[in-house]
């Protein structure tokens, strides 16, 4: 068999030398797409660097360049199946068409539909990064939550699209008619995702109501965490243990919530213990020393409160409560450090002590009581709980 009857040879109704042809289109497409789609971006960056200012080529390159590639050689696709006469649009389909060629042209609108899409997603992506990067002059947290979360908003809309594409163009469906028809169906598709719409709304409520932002601190349950992301289903939680939690939006609404970095201060409240031992003198002093530390620091509230409020068998209570002005949590536990050493100083200054409500025993198992009173230890303590 000679060399112009090999070429000739048909191959599933195509000749060799169009497998042949088509096959060196598709090796030039694979191996310049990079280089053209490079080429392309640089041009196309020339033009869009006039509205994105803060966007660095590089930044645009790695946006766009894989998925224009990807076009690119979907596009050589399209000259290889017209050299090797595979359908290359739908009204060139027939009865007579193999079921391969049909099956192929499928594919082929999947995929160049697919990538059409990858590249609408990555424009949305660089406007985000546009709008983000215009953000920055006046930085709101409003922003780093609602920007997100109208990015994926919007690319959702783009994916049911190219879907909906997908179904008209390659399946033939008639989507008019199937989104007329989706009344009745979509009753029941609604109450099938019951959950998933529940917390959909819950989102838009989330960002109309804004009873937090990302960034916020805050209290819901038993779950106490950082927002680090609010989605269309849930929201993200970093935890005081640095965990990651994922709520439903619909609990964030349904439960109490705490927003605690909206406090406009943090309250502090222990009862301070002192021993019968301490005199009127004494107590008198302390409190005096104590209220004079408290109302001084810089970051208290003026209402301050310590009061000789409750005298027992055992001790001379003393109520101190006093409120934080600030948002930062270390910053609260520096204050009531502070405050804490103060008040020790204070106790010690006037010569009283705490009450101690520890038991020593003998090694002989007998307990404080068995000894005379000279011998028994002295007490020294404090009692403290705080919000």
């Amino acid at each position: 068999m000679s060399l112009s009857e090999i070429l000739h040879y048909h191959l599933l109704g195509i000749e060799v030398q169009e497998y042949l042809t088509a096959a060196a289109i598709l090796v030039a497409g694979f191996v310049l797409k990079n280089l053209v789609s490079r080429l392309l971006t640089k041009v196309l960056f020339r033009f869009f660097k006039k509205v994105g200012e803060g966007v660095t080529e590089q930044q645009f390159h790695e946006l766009l360049i894989k998925p224009i590639s990807v076009v690119i050689f979907f596009i050589t696709i399209f000259i290889a199946y017209s050299v090797m006469d595979i359908p290359v649009r739908s009204s060139e389909l027939g009865h007579d068409t193999p079921w391969f060629a049909e099956l192929a042209f499928r594919v082929y609108q999947i995929a160049f539909i697919a990538g059409v899409t990858w590249i609408f997603l990555r424009m949305i992506d660089l406007a985000v990064l546009v709008f983000m990067k215009r953000a920055l002059r006046d930085p709101s947290r409003l922003t780093n939550q609602l920007v997100p979360f109208a990015r994926d908003l919007i690319k959702l809309f783009v994916a049911i699209i190219a879907f909906l594409v997908v179904l008209g163009r390659v399946f033939s469906i008639d989507v008019t008619a199937l989104v007329g028809g989706l009344g009745i169906g979509g009753l029941a598709v609604a109450f099938a995702a019951k959950e998933s719409l529940e917390n959909l709304l819950a989102s838009f409520t989330i960002f109309l109501d804004r009873p937090f932002e990302v960034g916020d601190l805050v209290s819901v349950g038993d779950l106490t965490g950082s927002v680090e992301k609010i989605g269309f289903r849930s929201t993200r939680i970093r935890t005081v243990e640095k965990s990651y939690v994922t709520v439903p939006n619909k609990s964030m609404i349904d439960k109490p919530l705490d927003n605690l970095s909206r406090r406009t201060s943090r309250r502090v409240f222990f009862m301070m213990s002192l021993t019968q031992m301490t005199t009127s003198t004494q107590l008198h002093r302390i409190i005096e020393l104590v209220h004079k530390a408290i109302v001084e620091h810089r970051l208290i509230e003026p209402d301050v409160q310590v009061k000789f409020t409750s005298l027992t068998s055992n001790s001379k209570d003393v109520r101190v409560q006093y409120y934080v002005r600030t948002d930062s949590y270390d910053e609260y536990l520096d204050v009531m450090e502070e405050i804490n050493f103060k008040i020790i100083s204070a106790v010690e200054e006037v010569g009283a002590d705490f009450v101690d409500t520890t038991m020593t025993r003998l090694s002989g198992g007998s307990s404080n009581s068995d000894l005379p009173k000279s011998l028994q230890p002295q007490s020294g303590g404090q009692s403290i709980a705080s919000s």
